[in-house]
């Protein structure tokens, strides 16, 4: 398969760039910042230098255009104010989405978060991000033109993988490491059953592979 990756710096992303390369997939991470490009080398990735703050929809369309896969992994990160979470988590979801569709690409999974609503009260940055990343998700749970999977992980941790996951339309909050993160969304690449599906995700005790596949079409 050849699979794209938004916010291909990412830490999810880079661990995710690592397990498709190894498995034999091609893989392109979509980065701001050309320094960052070694890192996606390193990975086993090709970088493809593009701003998705700025690029209209047929400059993403051009380096989708092939893929069998998008991957919507961009963030404006922990750092940054309100208003990166709007071109970043919501228009870059969107023009991603919409770049796919223009390329024809139908496979789509997008990196949410658990509790991300469009109608999430509150004013702080936590509570922005909240409503960016739901308003995106709905935006392209709304694409007819789009196999997609939204996966919403819990709070994410450093630790190292553990393999074991709990994968469910609703989990209940808990943590989950970036690590099972990348290991879940590989699988949910390969797996167009579970298009159509939105998935919390937290630690737990089912193998990666097992809990995908038991999700799989319902």
């Amino acid at each position: 398969m050849r699979i794209v990756i938004a916010g291909g710096h990412g830490q999810i992303a880079l661990r995710l760039e690592r397990l498709l390369s190894a498995r034999g997939d091609e893989v392109a991470g979509i980065i701001r910042k050309a320094e960052q490009g070694d890192d996606l080398r390193a990975a086993g990735a090709e970088p493809v230098l593009l701003d998705l703050e700025s690029a209209s929809v047929e400059e993403v369309a051009a380096h989708l255009r092939g893929a069998d896969a998008a991957v919507f992994a961009a963030g404006a990160g922990p750092g940054s104010g309100t208003a990166r979470k709007e071109t970043v988590d919501k228009a870059a979801a969107v023009l991603f989405a919409d770049a796919a569709v223009r390329a024809g690409v139908r496979r789509f999974v997008v990196v949410s978060s658990m509790g991300a609503d469009p109608a999430h009260q509150g004013n702080e940055v936590f509570d922005v991000y909240l409503r960016a990343k739901g308003a995106a998700d709905a935006y392209v749970t709304g694409q007819s033109a789009l196999d997609w999977t939204i996966l919403r992980p819990g709070a994410l941790t450093d630790a190292p993988g553990t393999g074991l996951v709990r994968l469910e339309a609703h989990t209940g909050r808990g943590a989950v490491t970036r690590g099972d993160v990348a290991a879940v969304l590989a699988e949910l690449v390969d797996t167009s059953a579970t298009a159509g599906l939105t998935l919390e995700l937290i630690g737990g005790s089912t193998p990666v592979s097992v809990a995908v596949k038991s999700v799989a079409g319902n």
